[in-house]
C-alpha cells in the first residue's frame, strides 16, 4: 500500500512536466526556423495590421522570414496574396512586374505577404509544409534580394 501512495505522489509531481513537452505541429515550426536558420535566412514573429480587403484575416504575430538585400539603389514595394497566385499591391491593383510574378508563382499558397525594403527582403508565411517549400522560399528571397 506504501508502494502505491509513493508512486501516486511522484506521479502527480512529475505530471506537469508533460505540459512542458512541446507539441508535434510546435517540434515542426522548431525544426523548420532551424533548417531556414541553416539556409542563410532569419526569422522573427512580428505582429501586422493586415489590410481590411483580404479574404481571411491572417495570424498576428505572424512569422516573418527575411534576408538582407544586396543592391545598391533597390526598389521597394509590397505584394499581397489574394488567391493562391493572385498578387496584389496596396490598391489591389495586380503585380504587372514579370520578373516578381515568375518568383511569386513558385510561392505556396500561405505566403500571405512578400514586401521588399531597403535593407531586407521579407516574406509573411504560415510555416507550413516540408523543407521543399522552405527550399522554394528562400530561392525566392535571394532571387529578389
Amino acid at each position: 500500500m506504501t508502494l502505491w501512495i509513493v508512486l501516486s505522489i511522484i506521479a502527480v509531481v512529475l505530471s506537469p512536466l508533460v505540459w512542458l513537452r512541446p507539441s508535434r505541429s510546435q517540434s515542426g515550426r522548431m525544426a523548420m526556423r532551424m533548417e531556414a536558420r541553416r539556409m542563410g535566412l532569419a526569422m522573427q514573429l512580428i505582429p501586422q495590421e493586415w489590410p481590411h480587403w483580404l479574404p481571411t484575416e491572417p495570424p498576428s504575430p505572424c512569422a516573418q522570414y527575411h534576408r538582407p538585400r544586396t543592391a545598391r539603389d533597390p526598389d521597394v514595394w509590397v505584394y499581397w496574396q489574394m488567391a493562391p497566385g493572385a498578387w496584389v499591391n496596396q490598391w489591389r491593383e495586380p503585380c504587372a512586374d514579370a520578373r516578381l510574378q515568375a518568383q511569386f508563382e513558385t510561392l505556396p499558397a500561405d505566403v500571405y505577404k512578400v514586401e521588399a525594403g531597403r535593407q531586407l527582403i521579407a516574406l509573411y508565411w504560415a510555416e507550413k509544409g516540408e523543407t521543399q517549400v522552405l527550399e522554394r522560399i528562400a530561392g525566392v528571397l535571394k532571387a529578389l534580394a
